[in-house]
């Protein structure tokens, strides 16, 4: 919603915005571009008198401005339907669809397409560290005004809004499309991974028959969406031919180098080596893989391997994924956006991989599990193994508010021993961090909200 705001204000409109939480880094990119933020949802914000309301998906029935707006009969519409019918129509749009590294991969493919002078527009669900903004309308390629205009856009597989429960993607009418895994997630609306594989399906249908589908060929969940119907390009990326992991019929695929960068291969062939750069903060198999998926997608609009893989080795990660707070006294301080189980394993993998050149280091993984998915409690077995390659974990789950969990976060992580300690208590948890924390330490602090700004007090703690 905040990049949607953005664009709105970039093509000329006055914005304004409320939520029930405003923090940085969102919040302080609105201000500096002059969108005035309002804290809460009071019914006295219809007397700015908007010609439209825009509605988040977080926004439910019970919120007292959405009952102003409905009982006053004030126009509103979604986010996702505003930015397709205002935006999106006529342009060539490359969709990032997955349940884990879209972000990552937006601002990869974004990046690709502005380093190689297609100026595009796009929605990234973070702060890109190459770009000032999150989004941005875009312009046509160079000065060539019949060129296409190139959209790249974060498809969410959420729902749009509280009256339009399909999708968001669905909005976005992509032509090239990157489906980059598919699991289970989302468990307040899906009720199984069958109820997710039919939206991605729904996503599949409306790209059109000159359009490329870019699939990651390790998924059986995305086979079975192809399955159901497929009137497009297919191409499909995945490991090397020689590694024990690979799967037949890829198109796109890796080979390890050094520190995470890799070789392009398609259809058996080099044509790119990828090399990061040190500060990138890209690190783990899943981010090669994401890398990969931009290189296909980027190729279906022209821009070569080679072009992008030089794109690449200028690219600077997200905020939050894998993000270096800081450093004081040999220790590492890390903010990830990681929450899902398998997005905690591959980062935790990521940097276990980045630092195995350090004999002593040790990962102290922090991690609040308050995702709606985690706080149902749906995938609290998966808890231990995706953390099993930390030293030592700290984990937070509160048991009051409208983070509290409804399981036993203690006993969830009882598999790894003492080795995994839980707190309902944010002070207690910083000073047992503190406590342990030793010179050549990597803290990894793992949470997809604000976390009570953890990162940067154990910054301070530790000085």
């Amino acid at each position: 919603m905040g990049g949607i705001a953005a664009i709105a204000r970039q093509a000329g409109h006055r914005v304004t915005g409320c939520d029930a939480n405003v923090y940085p880094p969102m919040s302080t990119q609105l201000e500096a571009q002059g969108i005035d933020l309002i804290e809460g949802f009071s019914p006295d914000q219809i007397n700015l008198k908007p010609d439209l309301f825009i509605i988040g998906n977080v926004v439910s029935r019970g919120n007292p401005l959405m009952e102003a707006i409905l009982d006053q009969g004030l126009p509103y519409q979604s986010g996702p339907q505003w930015l397709g019918e205002q935006v999106l129509q006529g342009k060539h749009v490359l969709a990032v669809a997955g349940t884990h590294g879209k972000t990552t991969t937006t601002a990869m493919l974004t990046w690709i397409l502005q380093a190689n002078g297609l100026e595009p527009g796009y929605l990234i669900g973070g702060v890109p560290n190459n770009f000032d903004v999150s989004a941005r309308l875009g312009q046509k390629s160079g000065n060539n005004l019949k060129a296409p205009h190139y959209f790249v856009i974060e498809a969410d597989e959420y729902d749009t809004a509280f009256f339009d429960k399909r999708s968001k993607f669905v909005h976005y009418r992509p032509k090239t499309a990157i489906l980059n895994n598919l699991e289970f997630d989302h468990a307040d609306i899906f009720a199984d991974i069958t109820a997710i594989e039919t939206q991605f399906h729904h996503l599949v249908r409306t790209v059109p028959s000159s359009g490329c589908l870019v699939v990651n060929a390790a998924e059986a969940s995305l086979d079975r969406v192809l399955q159901r119907g497929c009137w497009s390009q297919v191409e499909k990326f995945g490991l090397s031919s020689d590694d024990r992991q690979a799967l037949p019929n890829q198109d796109w695929t890796l080979k390890d180098t050094q520190r995470d960068g890799f070789k392009v291969l398609f259809k058996g062939q080099e044509v790119a080596e990828v090399v990061w750069d040190e500060d990138a903060s890209v690190t783990g198999r899943h981010n090669q893989l994401n890398a990969l998926a931009a290189i296909a997608a980027a190729n279906h609009v022209g821009v070569s391997p080679q072009q992008a893989a030089q794109a690449l080795s200028t690219f600077k990660n997200v905020k939050r994924r894998m993000e270096v707070i800081g450093r004081v006294n040999g220790i590492t301080i890390y903010d990830d956006f990681a929450h899902h189980p398998t997005a905690i394993t591959t980062t935790v993998d990521g940097l276990k991989r980045r630092i195995a050149d350090q004999p002593k280091a040790r990962i102290l993984a922090v991690l609040e599990p308050r995702s709606n998915t985690m706080k149902l409690g749906v995938m609290k077995s998966q808890l231990p193994d995706s953390l099993k390659d930390a030293d030592c974990v700290f984990g937070y789950g509160s048991a009051t508010g409208k983070d509290a969990l409804g399981w036993d976060l203690k006993e969830s992580l009882a598999p790894l021993g003492s080795k995994a300690q839980a707190f309902d208590d944010l002070e207690k948890l910083m000073n047992a961090v503190k406590k342990e924390a030793k010179p050549g330490d990597h803290i990894l602090v793992m949470s997809n909200g604000g976390f009570g700004g953890v990162h940067r007090k154990l910054l301070e703690m530790l000085r």
